[in-house]
């Protein structure tokens, strides 16, 4: 008979090797939305920048790039510091919007949820002031994701908020204004991880973060933006809305689904 070590019962085992199986099944999901979507849209014969987002699901399209010896000759534009330090790593060619005045062919970038009129809520990793940036100098933009993102309404998956950049000063009014805008909602300023850092988490313009949850969103997704962005203060606002061209998902089974836009 087998006994199971320390403190554990097969209730607590279970439970962890369940959270196991999902993570691996999830990091799958990323990997194979980012490997397709590499596979698929990046074309050594046509494109030359390549615009590249940040967060994990990024981390598998990096991997991919660096395994095809033809896409190591192309220049990768970074989103964010993580990113920059992955193309450093894999020796990929790094460049910058000002380097690159034609601007970029195609970027590719992860979501945090996606509609199926394929705007998106983006910013969850704090980078969304770059990735837009970077988006709209591209000629194409394309999101990838495991099959959890996909969304019928922005607001009902990715329930932590809508992601608001603003200047460290002006965090109280902004606050307060998104709350009076939003009586029915919750404006919370996004604080860091006590074990890694001791107060709210900054972003890599020495900004703040404000998740605001204002509920589904419907068709309503590209006017709320413009009513936060608006606001002096905020720097950026994370609803990603008439942007993307296709989104591609890993799906649990193996397979990828690509959604088009209409």
């Amino acid at each position: 008979m087998h006994h199971l070590p320390g403190n554990f019962t097969r209730a607590n085992f279970s439970k962890i090797f369940k959270r196991c199986l999902t993570t691996a099944t999830v990091d799958n999901g990323k990997r194979l939305a980012a490997w397709k979507a590499v596979d698929d849209l990046i074309l050594p014969q046509q494109h030359r920048v390549i615009g590249l987002g940040s967060g994990s699901t990024i981390e598998h399209a990096l991997q991919r790039i660096a395994s095809r010896q033809e896409l190591r000759s192309l220049i990768y534009v970074s989103t964010s510091f993580q990113t920059r330090q992955l193309i450093l790593q894999n020796k990929l060619k790094l460049g910058t919007l000002e380097e690159c005045p034609n601007g970029v062919d195609l970027t590719i970038d992860g979501a945090d949820e996606v509609d199926q009129d394929l705007s998106a809520i983006k910013g969850g990793g704090g980078c969304l002031f770059q990735e837009r940036l970077v988006a709209q100098a591209s000629q194409d933009f394309y999101l990838i994701a495991d099959e959890r993102k996909k969304s019928t309404s922005l607001g009902t998956k990715y329930t932590r908020g809508i992601p608001v950049e603003v200047i460290p000063m002006a965090l109280s009014s902004i606050q307060r204004i998104l709350m009076t805008m939003h009586p029915e909602g919750s404006i919370q300023l996004r604080m860091a991880n006590p074990s890694d850092k001791a107060g709210p988490v900054v972003t890599d313009n020495g900004n703040l973060l404000l998740d605001c949850q204002v509920g589904p969103l419907g068709d309503t997704a590209a006017a709320v933006y413009q009513d936060i962005k608006r606001l002096t203060g905020v720097v950026e606002v994370g609803l990603f809305c008439g942007m993307a061209k296709k989104a591609y998902f890993g799906n649990n089974d193996g397979t990828v689904d690509i959604w088009t836009k209409h």
